[in-house]
């Protein structure tokens, strides 16, 4: 299987490179990775000690971000390498200062695992929730290198677990340590003989807790909303809006903030032309007097956490269609939180909506009675709403735990 394994990564190779003509964000993919181990060359020099973190995308990348602020501050001698695979991870997050070298994950070749640890030479490597590469878990292996698996999550679908898949399960061994997010995780993992198991948590928690540290004040937003009941949608897609877009519109005595996902002009002008009350743009705002009007939208990125500080109502979107994002960021500021119903894949979403301080609805009808309820009922969305906050807090403390061990390896 493992053989099979490498001859399929190699014809990918030549797979994507033909998408990449046709398709922006495979082009990124393919061309991106051309220049890695030229930046590695000149970011890591033969006498650095390096420690690698390896991140899918923007959400792992999250995860993993907790993680290496620490690392940074107790190990400062410590060269930062982060990877990537996903574009819209790399692309977003290349310049950023927390590392000293931020490069895509060559593709899991022989050739490329070798030619990238050469480089690389990292004293340890994390790997952020799910990302399973055999060839680069085999030799990390091989060299000895400790390795960790962080906010790991394991589901018993995958090929782990499943009779065939004693080629995969033997990547696995590659980690000196399992940190998974809940007790499921570590009875898949406890049935194929791993005990180097702990149940860490999600190191999220432990990122939007900071959040309440920071200072999150807009005066922008604090003139619009005045003294009245905010309902912020964020990151909402079309399938979002057709859910939400009637009740805003025969709303009264409401502010509503929204921060579509895609911000493209022509996606901000049909949003706002559905839109029956007072709009203005953030884009638009300056000389105005924001308090006069209804609804606000946030045709920028980057503010979206701060205007949840505002909110006494969050609605996060993607959970209709394509894809749930950051239930975390509007609950920990103890606000009651609504999505769809889309949410499983989603461990933070399941259980925050057990523990019922995230609410799942399936349409329309569902949407407007429990809005009205949050709204009418100021004792239940407080209620809702710290159910939130204190779980949140409860959850915290998969960073330090993950640290401690570190520092146990790297001396």
């Amino acid at each position: 299987m493992f053989f099979l394994y490498n001859i399929l990564t190699h014809i990918t190779k030549y797979i994507l490179k033909v998408i990449a003509l046709f398709n922006p964000k495979i082009k990124l993919f393919v061309k991106g990775r051309k220049h890695v181990f030229k930046t590695l060359k000149n970011t890591i020099s033969t006498s650095d000690k390096t420690i690698w973190i390896h991140t899918a995308s923007l959400g792992e990348f999250e995860q993993g971000l907790p993680i290496i602020e620490k690392l940074k501050l107790q190990y400062p001698t410590y060269k930062i390498i982060v990877s990537f695979f996903s574009p819209s991870g790399y692309e977003v997050k290349k310049n950023n200062p927390i590392a000293d070298c931020i490069v895509y994950l060559p593709l899991d070749t022989k050739k490329n695992v070798t030619q990238y640890l050469d480089l690389a030479q990292p004293d340890l490597a994390i790997f952020v929730k799910y990302e399973f590469w055999p060839n680069y878990l085999n030799e990390l292996k091989q060299r000895n290198i400790p390795t960790l698996l962080v906010s790991g999550i394991f589901r018993k679908n995958q090929i782990f677990f499943k009779p065939f898949g004693k080629g995969m399960r033997k990547s696995l061994h590659a980690f000196s340590y399992f940190f998974v997010q809940n007790e499921h995780s570590k009875e898949l993992l406890n049935s194929i003989s791993f005990k180097n198991v702990a149940v860490a948590g999600d190191t999220r928690y432990d990122r939007v807790s900071e959040i309440l540290e920071r200072d999150n004040s807009l005066d922008f937003i604090a003139d619009f909303k005045e003294n009245k009941t905010v309902i912020v949608y964020g990151s909402s897609w079309e399938d979002d809006e057709a859910i939400y877009l009637d009740f805003l519109n025969n709303s009264t005595g409401i502010k509503h903030i929204i921060a579509p996902h895609d911000i493209k002009p022509r996606k901000i002008e049909k949003l706002k032309k559905g839109i029956q009350k007072s709009v203005v743009l953030y884009s638009e705002k300056e000389g105005k007097n924001l308090a006069n009007y209804d609804v606000f939208i946030i045709d920028t990125i980057g503010l979206l956490t701060k205007i949840y500080s505002y909110a006494d109502i969050g609605f996060v979107g993607g959970a209709f269609k394509t894809g749930l994002h950051n239930v975390l960021e509007p609950a920990v500021f103890g606000i009651p939180v609504i999505i769809g119903p889309e949410y499983n894949k989603f461990q933070e979403a399941v259980d925050l909506v057990n523990q019922k301080g995230v609410i799942s609805i399936n349409s329309k009808n569902e949407y407007e009675t429990i809005i009205q309820k949050l709204i009418t009922h100021t004792d239940y969305r407080k209620e809702t709403g710290n159910i939130n906050a204190s779980f949140i807090k409860q959850q915290s403390g998969a960073t330090n735990e993950i640290v401690s061990y570190i520092s146990k390896t790297l001396k």
